[in-house]
């Protein structure tokens, strides 16, 4: 890392250690944190993603800005800030320099997470799902700057598909268009976040960790500046029927319509609304894929290691 970027980045001691090494280390955003859950899962949900990591042998590098300092790996007591905390800003790639130099607090996206994450040399980033095309965005262009940000960063995200609140067609349209792979895990079919499947196929697929490395390191050692999204299902067992989730989405869009919510808000009322709409059940199935997506990405980010 050069010295700039060491004037705005603090590398938790076990963090630097592991990249120092060449241990697996597998990034983590903040926004599940502080906009995507309610307290205390959030906290809970936080520290368990850490465990299973180390558990699978690869070390968890949680990432979000605290008094304008990027901080790549998080304590207990930063944790339990950023999930009781109510004015945490959230963070995408137009939001982090404004953050840093004003020395607030930030929780970071998708694509803030992969910006941070490559600054400390972590090319692997476990999350729920990427941002996407939203639908209507044929009128308004509001489409995440997690596309653009896969497309120019070379971290590989691994998640359970784009969220379902989106354009899904439209997504994978746009991820073509910037050249991201998109490799379904197991799967011909790209997922839809609480759905195991979207009647979308995936352009690409993989069974194994080992493939997916291997897939990581041929990018890297060719020059490619982009990354690639990693499309893990969620679990069976906590897979929510595909003709539910459409009936109460729309309900939750129309709610977030008739409000005038736009923009960064859009998606926490959304998910928000939707746990109220499914007495629960989405929350346990997004801590579930969650869970599901730390495992592979460990296991790729050992792989990755094993072949450095």
């Amino acid at each position: 890392m050069n010295s700039d970027l060491k004037k705005y980045i603090d590398i938790a001691p076990e963090v630097a250690k592991a990249l120092a090494t060449g241990e697996a280390v597998v990034a983590l955003e903040s926004t599940i944190i502080a906009h995507g859950m309610p307290y205390p899962q959030n906290v809970e949900t936080a520290r368990e993603v850490e465990n299973i990591i180390r558990a699978e042998g690869a070390v968890p590098a949680t990432i979000a800005v605290l008094d304008g300092r990027i901080c790549i790996g998080l304590d207990d007591a930063a944790l339990e800030r950023l999930g009781q905390a109510r004015d945490v800003a959230k963070l995408s790639r137009r939001d982090l320099p404004m953050i840093v130099a004003r020395k607030g607090d930030g929780a970071t996206t998708v694509a803030a997470t992969m910006i941070c994450a490559a600054m400390a040399g972590i090319a692997v980033f476990a999350t729920g799902g990427i941002g996407g095309v939203h639908r209507g965005a044929e009128d308004d262009f509001d489409i995440s700057a997690d596309l653009d940000e896969l497309a120019k960063t070379p971290v590989s995200v691994i998640c359970a598909g784009a969220k379902s609140i989106l354009d899904l067609p439209k997504t994978l349209e746009y991820l073509e268009t910037r050249g991201v792979p998109v490799v379904g895990y197991q799967t011909d079919q790209f997922p839809a976040f609480y759905c195991r499947e979207s009647g979308l196929a995936a352009p690409l697929r993989a069974d194994d960790p080992q493939t997916i490395a291997a897939m990581i390191r041929v990018q890297r050692e060719l020059g490619y500046a982009s990354g690639s999204v990693i499309a893990n299902p969620i679990p069976a067992e906590f897979a929510m029927e595909a003709a539910e989730m459409d009936r109460v989405i729309a309900s939750a869009l129309s709610a977030a319509g008739q409000q005038g919510i736009k923009g960064k808000a859009v998606t926490p009322f959304l998910l928000s609304k939707i746990v109220e709409m499914t007495e629960g059940r989405s929350l346990e199935a997004n801590i579930a894929l969650v869970k599901n997506n730390a495992v592979l990405a460990a296991r790729i980010a050992k792989g990755l290691s094993a072949g450095a």
